[in-house]
């Protein structure tokens, strides 16, 4: 059995208390003093008797923290923080500051299976799931140094439904209102395109914001640059994220990558509007970031912003995300980017 008090939802410290005949009042103390208030010792909890406390404590229970191993600072305001995990794995999460929307891009892997060609992240070795205590964890120690995250996106190292169970349980902790409150609007999964995780979020209790890395109009394109493309044909992909917009009626982001001479000419641009014309989306373009051993190159300004009036004029609302935390690593596509050999 799991010992991470931490990983564990309100409901589930519930059963915990009643197993050791304690009153539900225990199980709202657990929550509120380690997901509000910080706790990182079952001795902290002071509303619980000392009697209760040494039998958790004596059981293995005990409450999981991330080892903050290092912290960048970029001038535009971006700051990038460095984890150390039980096991020896490293991980990185990023704050991003835009007025008074503080935006933290969490990890939800060591490193990841999907080997996107242009994501340093995807060139690391995988190691292993995050579990939902490690992934809270780092926005509690992100609003330590930075305050109150607004905004939450699992962006970061991983692909999220590639660690489904795990990241739904971190989004319900962080939504409960014993807990942080962060709003369920103000959450968004990105994923590279699975299909059948996206169907199983659409029925899930608990929706957060879709959004979903295209990077290509086609499958050709899409193959070379994203493994998962020759596994999931962009057919099938819409297809999902047609019967997941049926359900919960939620518009979708679509991110793009652009790669100079590779995905991002007009008549790529025309074919991606096409592709996207059955769904209700928003589109973000993303500048390519280098990172040691990628080999293509960022497409131009000048085309990336044609580029996005072919998508406007269309009717699809498209923003343009330059380079942001880009002098410390720390750019879409850069996490883990300082430890490729």
């Amino acid at each position: 059995m799991d010992k991470d008090l931490k990983d564990k939802t309100y409901s589930e410290l519930l059963e915990i208390v009643a197993s050791h005949q304690q009153k539900p009042l225990c199980g709202q103390y657990l929550f509120i003093f380690i997901h509000q208030k910080d706790a990182t010792e079952i001795n902290a909890i002071t509303p619980l008797s000392k009697a209760f406390r040494q039998q958790l404590a004596d059981e293995g229970f005990g409450i999981l923290s991330l080892a903050p191993l290092d912290q960048h600072d970029d001038p535009d305001g971006t700051v990038k923080f460095v984890f150390g995990l039980c096991d020896g794995a490293k991980i990185e999460a990023v704050r991003l500051k835009d007025g008074d929307r503080n935006t933290l891009c969490v990890s939800t892997q060591a490193g990841c299976r999907m080997g996107c060609k242009f994501c340093a992240t995807g060139q690391l070795k995988f190691r292993r799931d995050l579990t939902a205590a490690e992934i809270v964890d780092q926005v509690y120690h992100a609003e330590s140094i930075c305050g109150r995250i607004s905004n939450l996106v699992y962006m970061g190292m991983g692909e999220p439904l590639d660690n489904f169970d795990n990241v739904m349980r971190s989004i319900e902790i962080l939504n409960d209102k014993r807990g942080r409150t962060i709003g369920i609007r103000r959450i968004t999964i990105s994923t590279c395109g699975l299909p059948e995780e996206i169907t199983k979020l659409a029925a899930h209790e608990i929706r957060p914001r879709l959004a979903v890395s295209l990077h290509a109009p086609n499958d050709a394109i899409r193959s070379k640059l994203m493994r998962v493309g020759r596994k999931h044909p962009l057919e099938e992909i819409i297809g999902a994220l047609k019967g997941y917009q049926k359900l919960t009626n939620k518009r979708i982001t679509i991110e793009y990558c652009m790669i100079d001479g590779i995905n991002d000419q007009i008549e790529h641009a025309k074919a991606l509007v096409r592709l996207l014309k059955p769904l209700r989306v928003n589109a973000n373009l993303i500048e390519l970031n280098p990172f040691p051993s990628c080999r293509y190159n960022a497409s131009s300004t000048h085309q990336i912003k044609e580029f996005a009036q072919i998508l406007t004029r269309s009717g699809i609302e498209t923003n343009i995300r330059f380079k942001r935390g880009r002098s410390i690593k720390a750019a879409c596509g850069q996490l883990g980017a300082t430890w490729l050999k």
